[in-house]
């Protein structure tokens, strides 16, 4: 038996966090999910909560460090990866700072409100920034969801 690590690809931790997404989604929230990893295992999800608990700082990425660092046991995440279906806004990207996480993967930008549009510095100077994993798929739950919303 092989006792190489099988590390997982990003596409892999990102599909997890459209699982957070579709959460949200049903659940009549803004579908956007995270999950964090560390040593290739998901060890925090979160999904926007912000309708459920009526607090505009429930999103995602935030139920995700919360988790993460409840499991870790410290405040710092720098040896963990965010994985998020969407760009995150300034609140969520000045959080990840604090955490000091090793890295922010992103699916979707999010032109509007993304903390791209503002300063690619409010991440950690030692953070790495990917974007457009899965792309498609999560710009398009996204859209889905404003759809049904003018919709209604």
């Amino acid at each position: 038996m092989s006792t190489e690590l099988f590390v997982l690809s990003p596409e892999h931790f990102m599909r997890e966090a459209l699982k957070e997404a579709h959460k949200a989604f049903e659940q009549d929230e803004v579908p956007v999910g995270a999950v964090i990893v560390c040593d290739n295992r998901v060890i925090a999800r979160g999904h926007n909560l912000t309708e459920k608990l009526n607090d505009p700082t429930a999103h995602a990425e935030m139920q995700a460090f919360t988790a993460a660092t409840n499991f870790i046991g410290g405040k710092y995440l720098d040896q963990c990866t965010l994985y998020v279906t969407i760009e995150p806004c300034v609140m969520c990207a000045g959080a990840s700072y604090w955490t000091q996480i090793g890295a922010v993967i992103f699916g979707a930008k999010d032109e509007n409100k993304g903390f791209l549009g503002v300063s690619k510095k409010i991440l950690h100077p030692r953070s790495i920034l990917t974007g457009g994993v899965l792309e498609k798929e999560c710009s398009e739950l996204m859209k889905e969801f404003f759809r049904r919303k003018r919709k209604s």
